[in-house]
């Protein structure tokens, strides 16, 4: 297995790029992090976006509403989570992604601003996007969605916090999820696993890095068994059709490939695609040409595996 060409060109690039946020306090992160980010001057046109807030637990929670370019009239309503280790990233930071998205898929997305780690530690940010997701499903018709097609997505942490939110939706009796769409998720706090091992460093995402993503937003070794921290721990049984991307060079890709198998011996309906020459966070980096095919063929993957939830 080997880098894709593209990606090997700029990975000594991106390791000496990236912050060791391991050094730093959450702002620290953030500020770095925002530092470094590339303006956008040509986003993906759609046919409206639009920042808003939802109650939550915790006060109104900001979200981002995208309506997609074209749609065939009764489009898919898709709550994002982004990603970020809990602590950084936001709305704009995945605005390309979730702009592609709603295109790509004829869905709503409603991105989730949730509260940030360590300020705001576990379970703040899975209840932020459990909440977005009721509201989602209450304001469908508002919104111009199809609330039978409803999806939790996240890519990194934020696949952890939509495959918790689902775990928490069937748990507490609602609202109904369609599917959900994980993106390299991050899921349990086990730093021993083959890919652990194999991509400590050198591929952009690091052990260390994750180790202290997860010290921010669950610090207490106790609380990453409860499910709604690993979602890997909730029992896998009619949790709602699953597709899970992965990426070959990546410190959770094992972890991601265990919860796909553990939800398909369930009897859950399952896709996987592992993109081996790929990083983690490939699906989000411009003018990668890897990122833009994923993209496209997560957004076919995910149209059908709706079309299948819908014909049974």
């Amino acid at each position: 297995m080997t880098l894709d060409p593209d990606i090997a060109a700029i990975i000594d690039a991106l390791n000496n790029g990236f912050p060791r946020v391991a050094t730093m306090t959450g702002a620290e992160a953030r500020a770095a992090i925002v530092a470094r980010r590339q303006s956008v001057t040509d986003p993906e046109p759609v046919a409206s976006v639009a920042d808003r807030t939802v109650p939550g637990p915790g006060g109104d929670i900001p979200v981002r509403v995208y309506h997609p370019s074209v749609s065939s009239g009764s489009p898919a309503l898709v709550v994002f989570a982004h990603g970020g280790g809990w602590v950084f990233c936001d709305l704009d930071s995945h605005d390309g992604l979730c702009r592609s998205m709603a295109n790509g898929v004829d869905a709503v997305v409603i991105a989730v601003d949730f509260r940030l780690a360590p300020e705001h530690r576990w379970p703040a940010a899975a209840e932020d996007v459990y909440a977005v997701t009721e509201w989602a499903a209450r304001n469908a018709a508002e919104l111009g969605a199809d609330p039978a097609q409803l999806v939790v997505a996240g890519d990194s942490a934020g696949g952890n916090l939509a495959a918790v939110t689902a775990a928490m939706a069937r748990d507490r009796g609602g609202p109904a999820i369609a599917a959900q769409l994980l993106l390299y998720p991050v899921i349990g706090a086990d730093f021993d696993t083959e890919s652990y091992r194999r991509y400590a460093t050198g591929y952009y995402n690091t052990r260390e890095a994750m180790m202290w993503y997860w010290d921010q937003y669950v610090p207490d070794a106790a609380d990453r068994t409860h499910p709604y921290a690993d979602p890997a721990r909730a029992e896998p049984a009619n949790l709602p059709p699953t597709l899970l991307i992965g990426a070959g060079f990546d410190p959770p890709r094992s972890e991601g490939e265990a919860y796909i198998a553990s939800l398909a011996a369930a009897g859950v309906p399952t896709a996987h695609r592992c993109y081996e020459g790929a990083i983690h966070g490939f699906m989000t980096m411009n003018n990668l040409e890897l990122g833009a095919r994923a993209r496209q063929q997560t957004w076919t993957d995910l149209r059908q595996l709706l079309c299948r939830v819908s014909s049974n």
